[in-house]
C-alpha cells in the first residue's frame, strides 16, 4: 500500500464560530483507494499558507510511502532541514497527515484506531465544555466577562449532563503577557469561581482556564483566591516556554495545574513532567505530532501518575483523534468538546460524534470513526487569511 495523493480543505466555520474561524482538513488517498482524513491545529500562520505547508510535508515525506510507517514519517519530518527540535507549524502539518495515516491503517485493518494502540479501556469518556454564549448571542457576547451570566449558563450545561465546565475571566490575553493581574481582575476571577460554584454545587467540577497571562507570583495570588472553591485545575497559569515557572506555581497551590495545548512533541511534555509543572496534560492531537506521539506522551505521564485531558479548539477530526487516544489510555481524565459536537461540528461530518448525558461514546467504526463531508467542506471553503487568535493587542488598552 502506498499513498498516492494529498488534498487539503480550508473550511470556514460559520457564526457563532465556536472552535475557531476556520478548520484545516487533509485527505490522503492510497493506491488501493483507501481514504484517510486528518486535521491540523495551527494558528501561527494564515490558513492559506498552512495548507501549503501541509502539502509540502506530504510531498516530501509521504507520497509514495506506506502509511503504516508512522515512525519513519515522523522522524523524517521532525529532522527535516536538520532541525530536530519541536516546531509548532511543522508539527501541525505532521499531526494532520499522521492522523490521516492512522485513519487509513484502521480502515485497512477494519478496526478503530484505539484497538490498534492497546485496545479499549474506557466504554465512555467524560467530557466538558467551555462556558460559551448562547448561539443567538454570538461569539463576542459579554458572557465571557459576566460572572452572573456565566453562572447561569453553567447551570444550563449541568442540566444537559456535563459534570465539568471551563471559564477564563482573566482574559483578554496579549502578545505582551505575562503580566501582574490587577486587584480588579483578581476580584473578578474569584467572583466567577464563587458564583459558578454556587450555581453548580457539587454536581460539576470547575476548570479555571487561563492562557499564560500571568507572572508566576500573580498566578499564585490568583490561586489563593480560588482555592476555597476547589477547582479541578488551573490551566496554563504562566506562558508555556518556561515550565520551571509553572512548577513554581504548582508548588504554591493545592489546585492541580493543567497545561499543554501550546506544546508539541514528547520532548516539550517531558519538561512539564520533570519540572513537576503540571499533573494534567492537555495535548492537542492536531498540533502535538499526531496520535502515536500523543500515545507516547500518555505513557510518559503514566510513569509520573499524571493524567491526560486532550485539548480541543478546532474541528471535529481532531476531536475524533482525541477520542481514539482517550479510549485506549488508562490515565485519561476528561475530554474537551465544543458544545456536545453539535452545530457545524456535526454538519461537517457524514455522521456526528456521539455525545450522551455528558459523556462521549467512542465509535466502533474503523479508523478515526468519522468521515469528512466533502460537499459541506466545499460549500464553506474559506479564502481568508485571519489567524485563529489575534494576540497583538496593545498592553495599554487591555
Amino acid at each position: 500500500m502506498k499513498i498516492t495523493d494529498v488534498k487539503t480543505f480550508v473550511v470556514g466555520n460559520p457564526p457563532p464560530s465556536f472552535g475557531g474561524t476556520w478548520f484545516l482538513f487533509v485527505k490522503l488517498t492510497t493506491d488501493s483507494g483507501v481514504v484517510g482524513y486528518g486535521e491540523a491545529y495551527n494558528s501561527t500562520i494564515s490558513p492559506q499558507v498552512m495548507r501549503k505547508v501541509v502539502e509540502d510535508v506530504a510531498e516530501r515525506w509521504l507520497i509514495g510511502e506506506d502509511p503504516h510507517h508512522i515512525e519513519r514519517f515522523f522522524r523524517r519530518a521532525y529532522s527535516g532541514g536538520f532541525t530536530q527540535r519541536p516546531d509548532v507549524t511543522i508539527m501541525g502539518a505532521v499531526s494532520a497527515l499522521e492522523m490521516a495515516c492512522w485513519d487509513i491503517i484502521g480502515k485497512e485493518a477494519d478496526k478503530p484506531v484505539y484497538e490498534l494502540l492497546g485496545g479499549k479501556v474506557h466504554e465512555r469518556l467524560r467530557s466538558y465544555t467551555y462556558i460559551y454564549p448562547k448561539p443567538e448571542l454570538g461569539e463576542t457576547s459579554a458572557i465571557y466577562w459576566d460572572a452572573e451570566a456565566s453562572a447561569e449558563r453553567a447551570a444550563e450545561y449541568v442540566a444537559q449532563g456535563y459534570t465539568a465546565v471551563k471559564f477564563d475571566p482573566v482574559a483578554p490575553y496579549t502578545s505582551f503577557d505575562p503580566r501582574q493581574l490587577s486587584l480588579e481582575q483578581l476580584d473578578l476571577g474569584e467572583k466567577f469561581a464563587r458564583l459558578v460554584r454556587e450555581a453548580v454545587g457539587s454536581k460539576a467540577d470547575l476548570l479555571f482556564g487561563t492562557h499564560g497571562q500571568m507572572t508566576p507570583t500573580s498566578a499564585v495570588r490568583l490561586a489563593k483566591r480560588l482555592e476555597p472553591y476547589d477547582p479541578l485545575w488551573l490551566e496554563e497559569p504562566v506562558p508555556p516556554d518556561m515550565p520551571e515557572n509553572m512548577g513554581y506555581v504548582q508548588q504554591h497551590t493545592s489546585i492541580p495545574i493543567a497545561s499543554g495545548e501550546r506544546l508539541t512533541t514528547k520532548y516539550e511534555f517531558q519538561r512539564l513532567l520533570v519540572n513537576q509543572a503540571a499533573n494534567i496534560l492537555q495535548m492537542n492531537l492536531g498540533r502535538v505530532g499526531g496520535i502515536l506521539e500523543a500515545k507516547k506522551i500518555a505513557g510518559m505521564a503514566e510513569t509520573f501518575h499524571a493524567q491526560i485531558a486532550p485539548h480541543l479548539y478546532c474541528g471535529p477530526i481532531v476531536g475524533a483523534a482525541n477520542i481514539q487516544i482517550s479510549t485506549c489510555s488508562p490515565n485519561f481524565l476528561i475530554l474537551e468538546c465544543i458544545q456536545a459536537f453539535g452545530g457545524f461540528h456535526a454538519d461537517i461530518l457524514k455522521k456526528p460524534i456521539q455525545w450522551e448525558d455528558g459523556y462521549i461514546i467512542p465509535s466502533s467504526e474503523p479508523g478515526l470513526g468519522v468521515e469528512l463531508d466533502e460537499k459541506v467542506a466545499a460549500a464553506h471553503a474559506y479564502d481568508g487569511h485571519e489567524l485563529h487568535l489575534n494576540m497583538g493587542r496593545d498592553p495599554l488598552i487591555v
